[in-house]
């Protein structure tokens, strides 16, 4: 679930290993590439933290990283 903090959408993703985490990652990126629409994001073996804002829009929380969002929920594993 995503979390509102300090002007991010924030949201912890937990994988079985580092190559799911990695692979999952790798879906995101080609999505935010079509986007034109990067997430500041962390990975440490089998985590994936990702925090989203729009920065040209003064670092608050968007429409576009709501829709970003969505995409991302998408590649996430089942909780």
């Amino acid at each position: 679930m995503w979390q509102e903090k300090n002007n991010q959408l924030y949201r912890q993703f937990e994988f079985r290993n580092f190559s799911e985490a990695f692979a999952f990652m790798t879906r995101v990126a080609i999505e935010a590439e079509k986007m034109n629409h990067h997430p500041l994001w962390t990975n440490v073996y089998n985590k994936v933290e990702i925090w989203l804002s729009t920065h040209d829009a003064g670092d608050i929380i968007t429409e576009k990283d709501r829709k970003l969002a969505q995409k991302i929920d998408a590649f996430a594993p089942a909780s």
